[in-house]
């Protein structure tokens, strides 16, 4: 018997591969290096070299790339430059949750546990700590997450989809529970992380087969110009759970449960890496499926968009009120970002694909900000060293007066998530809800704008204790402002982002308008 090799256009997977391979190459140091402290710098290195390589990588196929988009493995990767912009962006988050991972405090210590194999408090933690040890390994997970979410950025098979899906929340999943302080509150919310990504997966995978059957494929491009009237019941269903999957990476309502715990339970630079890099990733899933696919299910499956959209709203808008921990209240208005983000949906604008890029950079950008301070405000233990983040609202009260400037970047972070002018937030969500007027959908826009006018009120709050109200003296734990070099620069350069974006936006909008070209017919170069 014959068999055919197949011919693979290697060269537009170029950022994809690199990175994949500095995970491999991360998880062998750390089966070979044995001292800590060479094989942190070397895998800190590593990572960061690999992520500025991909960086400049999808630069090159930017400016190079030929006709709308290349064609790789059959049709099954779609590198065109909606894929390429999504990948720039995971690249971006990537270099600042790496960065993050990295930062130690004035007692040398990270904020990952020195080992993650023993019981929280046990004497084997207590002597991993004494003995230096460190989990270096949340380097090359980072990296396989980030691989992963690059493919899934590009993928066109609801197969390959899954392998990617799986591909970059395993490692997540880990590092969730990875947590230096508040060990059991980290490995729990690791576990239900896992076990409801676990049930979405399955969703998703039974949606992809029940599309199998009814289409007879899994390629989004062969969906598109398919019609099987007989099937069509099944075909929808196994496309609404395909859905349903996106939709719980997102952290949509009412696929948002795991959100809350998550966000809290793990690592504040976990934190920041996992809730901007998942939800881009996922997102540009969902465009991909939505204008290949869905868009002739418009009819049927609008409703879906619309009725998630407002719950996501409304639902984190009031849960986010009533929160008193920093994260948490992060974390609820992650899920009104995602009804946000929702809403660029109705319809099936074309705008949407320009739109949407922009935004998620707007949010993440803001979110890596934000968990940067929150990693520099520290509850402080007896003898004076930096002890547990300090969450809890009542603790930030009077931190304008003393740091003003993570104060003052902290303030715009909140003003960026709330919309308000003069901000990345405020464009982003002008050009979201603009894709969303142009398809007729005004009624949910004047549902999201009210919810965003709500929702001004938990981060004004947030401002109002840092600069309107005094710490009080009795507090205890006492907290106290620790910065760090790379927090602190994280945060500036995030800041600085958060305010060009919200200036000068028009750059970065041309930029994204490049990038809707989406359902432009692709020039085949390979495999």
């Amino acid at each position: 018997m014959t068999y055919n090799v197949p011919e693979i256009a290697w060269a537009p997977l170029v950022p994809i591969i690199v990175v994949l391979v500095a995970g491999a190459v991360g998880v062998l140091l750390e089966a070979f290096m044995r001292n800590v402290a060479l094989r942190r710098v070397v895998q800190l290195q590593l990572s960061v070299a690999t992520l500025v390589l991909a960086l400049f990588a999808i630069v090159w196929q930017w400016v190079a790339i030929g006709g709308d988009g290349v064609v790789v493995l059959r049709s099954m990767i779609y590198l065109d430059r909606q894929a390429l912009a999504w990948q720039f962006l995971l690249v971006v988050f990537a270099i600042g949750g790496v960065l993050l991972f990295a930062d130690r405090n004035r007692e040398g210590e990270d904020a990952f546990t020195p080992l993650a194999s023993v019981a929280p408090g046990s004497p084997d933690e207590t002597v991993a700590r004494a003995k230096g040890l460190a989990v270096t390994e949340a380097f090359p997970l980072a990296m396989l997450a980030t691989g992963g979410m690059m493919l899934f950025a590009s993928v066109n098979d609801l197969l390959f989809l899954f392998v990617a899906l799986e591909l970059f929340s395993l490692p997540l999943y880990i590092l969730v529970a990875l947590s230096r302080r508040r060990r059991l509150l980290s490995q729990e919310a690791s576990l239900k992380y896992f076990l409801l990504g676990a049930f979405s997966s399955a969703i998703f995978l039974f949606g992809a087969a029940l599309v199998y059957g009814a289409a007879e494929t899994t390629g989004m491009r062969e969906l598109l110009g398919l019609y099987v009237p007989e099937r069509q019941t099944l075909l929808l269903l196994g496309l609404f759970m395909v859905v349903v999957g996106l939709l719980f990476k997102i952290g949509a309502v009412p696929f948002h449960f795991w959100v809350p715990d998550a966000y809290q339970g793990a690592p504040s630079p976990v934190t920041a890496f996992m809730a901007a890099a998942t939800k881009a990733a996922a997102v540009a899933a969902l465009a991909r499926l939505s204008y290949l696919v869905l868009f002739r299910f418009a009819w049927e499956l609008d409703w879906v968009i619309w009725t998630v959209a407002i719950a996501s709203v409304i639902f984190g808008t009031v849960l986010a009120i009533v929160q008193t921990d920093v994260k948490r209240m992060l974390a609820y208005s992650s899920v009104a970002h995602a009804g946000f983000i929702l809403v660029g949906f109705a319809g099936f604008s074309p705008l949407a694909l320009s739109a949407l890029p922009f935004y998620l950079l707007t949010y993440g950008v803001a979110t890596l900000g934000a968990f940067a301070v929150i990693t520099q405000v520290r509850e402080l233990t007896p003898d004076g060293a930096a002890g547990a983040e300090a969450t809890r609202l009542g603790q930030w009260a009077g931190l304008g007066k003393r740091h003003p400037v993570l104060a003052g970047l902290m303030s715009l972070f909140l003003l960026s998530f709330a919309g308000i002018p003069l901000t990345a937030g405020f464009v982003g969500k002008f050009v979201v809800f603009r894709a969303a007027v142009e398809q007729g959908a005004w009624p949910l826009v004047v549902v999201a704008v009210l919810a965003s006018a709500a929702a001004a009120f938990f981060y004004l709050r947030l401002v109002v204790l840092m600069y309107f109200t005094d710490a009080p003296d009795d507090a205890s734990p006492r907290v106290e402002v620790r910065p760090t070099g790379i927090g602190r620069g994280v945060a500036i350069a995030a800041g600085v982002i958060v305010l060009v974006l919200g200036v000068l936006p028009a750059g970065a909008l041309n930029l994204a308008d490049e990038a809707g070209v989406l359902l432009s017919p692709p020039v085949v170069t390979g495999g």
